[in-house]
C-alpha cells in the first residue's frame, strides 16, 4: 500500500460526503428522451454534474452524447485499463423513512437512492484515481474511468460508447461486493401479454412495478366484492400468516399485498409483493392469465413451478423475479420475469420450458445476457484480491453472483466491491445507504488496487 495515497484519501473524506451528497440529490432515475439526454433530463444533469466534478481534479473527460462519458489518468504506455461505473438510478420505491433524494447524513452513514449503486463507489475510485496522480505514483499502463448512463435498463450506454470509443479489454466494475466476484450468472428477461377472464373474480385496477430487476414491496389491487370476500382475505391472512389486507370501498374491495423489496438477483429474505397479490387473488377466485401467474411463480424465486429450476456448483442456483405486472383499463394484462441462470445453463431452453408453463400469455422476443466468468488464477483476480487483503487484512477467495454488472462488456472483466461482506446491502431497497469509513476504505483498496495493475 501506498502511504501517501492513503493519507490523501482520509484528508478528502469531508470532500467526497460533500460530493456524494451532490450527486445524490441528482434524481438521475431513467425518463423520457430529449435532445442530447436519450435517458432523460436528469440523467442527463447527473452526468453533467460528474463532468464538472471530474474536470475540477484536472482530469480531461470525453462526454459521448449524453450516454457516457469517461476520464484517463494515463501511464507510460497506451495500454490502459477500465473502472467501469454508472450514474443512473432505479426508482425509488416505497417505504423510505428520509426523502430518497436529500443525501441524508446519520452519524457515518449516508443515505439516499444511489449511494451505493452506484455513485458512491464510482467516486471512490475517482478519489483512487486523484490520490494516485497526487502521490505521483509512475504508472505503466493507464486507467480509464467509463461512467454510464443506462446500467439499470438497457446497457444502451454501453453500447454507444464502444462504437464510438475503444472499449480497454481488462478492468473491474466497483459496483457489487467485496471481495471479487469473477462469475456473473446469464439473465433470461421474459415479457408476457395476455387478458384478465371474463369468468371469475373481477380485477379492476392493478399497476405494480417498474423495472423488471427489483422486487417490489407493495402491490394493490381493486377488486368486485365486499365483506365476504373481505373476510376471505383475512382468513387466507390468518392462515397463512402473510401480510395481506382487505378494505371494502364504494368501488369495490381495495387489496394492499406487503412484500419485502430488494434486487432480482438476491431474493433471498425477500418477499415479492406481486407473488403475494397474485395468490390472494387466487384464494378469491381469479380465473385466466392470472391464475396461471399464481400458480407457475406467486411467492417462489427458483424457478420451480415453471420447470426451470437448476444450478451449478461455479455459480449456484437459478433465481426468477416477477417484476412488474399492470393490468391496463382495457383488461390487457403485462407481466415480466427476470431470471439469474447457472453459467452452465441453456438459455433458450429455460425460456422455452418457462413459456410452456404460462398458457394464456403471449410474448415478446425474450432477451438473453450470457454469463460472464475470469477464471480465478488470472492476472487480475490475483491482484484485486491481493489488494484486498492488503487493506482489509481478511484472505478472500472470488464468488459468484446472479447480478450483472458492466464487467461484462469487458474481455476480462470482474466485479469489484464495494459492499463489505457482512456489511448490510440495500441496493434497490428503500433507505438506500453507504458507511463512509467504509468507502474509505474501498477508495483504498481501488487505489492499491491500480498500483499493482498498473504501476511501474
Amino acid at each position: 500500500m501506498n502511504e501517501r495515497v492513503n493519507q490523501l484519501l482520509e484528508r478528502w473524506m469531508p470532500e467526497y460526503t460533500a460530493m456524494l451528497q451532490r450527486w445524490v440529490q441528482v434524481p438521475s432515475v431513467k425518463d423520457s428522451p430529449a435532445e442530447g439526454a436519450p435517458f432523460g433530463v436528469e440523467v442527463r444533469r447527473m452526468l453533467d454534474t460528474a463532468r464538472e466534478d471530474i474536470e475540477g481534479f484536472g482530469f480531461e473527460t470525453r462526454v459521448f452524447d449524453g450516454y457516457a462519458m469517461d476520464a484517463t489518468l494515463p501511464g507510460r504506455t497506451d495500454e490502459v485499463i477500465a473502472v467501469l461505473g454508472h450514474l443512473d438510478v432505479v426508482p425509488v420505491g416505497d417505504g423510505w423513512r428520509v426523502p430518497p433524494f436529500a443525501g441524508v447524513l446519520e452519524g457515518e452513514t449516508l443515505l439516499g437512492r444511489g449511494a451505493i449503486d452506484d455513485k458512491g463507489p464510482a467516486l471512490a475510485a475517482l478519489f483512487a484515481l486523484r490520490a494516485i496522480r497526487e502521490a505521483g505514483v509512475p504508472l505503466k499502463k493507464g486507467v480509464r474511468l467509463i461512467l454510464g448512463c443506462d446500467e439499470e435498463s438497457g446497457w444502451q450506454c454501453m453500447a454507444y460508447y464502444m462504437r464510438h470509443a475503444e472499449m480497454p479489454r481488462v478492468g473491474f466494475s466497483p459496483d457489487a461486493s467485496f471481495p471479487l466476484i469473477n462469475t456473473e450468472k446469464g439473465a433470461l428477461h421474459v415479457l408476457m401479454h395476455g387478458r384478465l377472464a371474463a369468468e371469475g373474480l373481477q380485477v379492476k385496477e392493478l399497476w405494480t412495478g417498474e423495472r423488471m430487476n427489483v422486487i417490489p414491496g407493495v402491490s394493490t389491487a381493486l377488486v368486485e366484492g365486499g365483506e365476504a370476500e373481505a373476510e376471505t382475505v383475512r382468513a387466507f391472512a390468518e392462515r397463512t400468516g402473510l401480510p395481506v389486507t382487505a378494505e371494502v370501498t364504494p368501488q369495490g374491495l381495495r387489496l394492499t399485498a406487503e412484500g419485502i423489496p430488494g434486487h432480482a438477483a438476491y431474493p433471498e429474505g425477500c418477499r415479492n409483493a406481486i407473488g403475494l397479490m397474485l395468490l390472494t387473488l387466487r384464494e378469491l377466485g381469479v380465473q385466466g392469465c392470472l391464475r396461471t401467474l399464481a400458480g407457475a411463480v406467486g411467492l417462489e424465486y427458483d424457478g420451480a413451478s415453471l420447470g426451470i429450476a437448476c444450478r451449478d456448483e461455479v455459480s449456484g442456483p437459478l433465481t426468477c423475479n416477477l417484476g412488474i405486472l399492470h393490468v391496463d383499463a382495457e383488461g390487457g394484462v403485462f407481466a415480466t420475469l427476470d431470471c439469474r441462470c447457472p453459467i452452465t445453463a441453456d438459455l433458450k431452453a429455460l425460456d422455452e420450458t418457462a413459456r410452456a408453463h404460462l398458457s394464456g400469455f403471449t410474448f415478446e422476443p425474450s432477451s438473453f445476457t450470457p454469463p460472464h466468468h475470469v477464471p480465478a488464477d488470472s492476472e487480475l483476480v490475483t491482484a484485486l484480491l491481493a489488494a484486498y487483503t492488503g487493506v482489509t487484512g481478511e484472505e478472500a477467495e472470488p464468488e459468484s453472483t446472479g447480478g450483472g454488472t458492466y464487467a461484462k462488456v469487458l474481455a476480462e472483466g470482474v466485479a469489484f466491491g464495494a459492499v463489505f461482506p457482512g456489511e448490510s446491502d440495500l441496493c434497490h431497497q428503500a433507505n438506500e445507504l453507504v458507511s463512509l469509513p467504509n468507502m474509505l476504505r474501498a477508495a483504498k483498496i481501488y487505489a492499491d488496487a491500480i498500483i499493482r495493475l498498473c504501476g511501474e
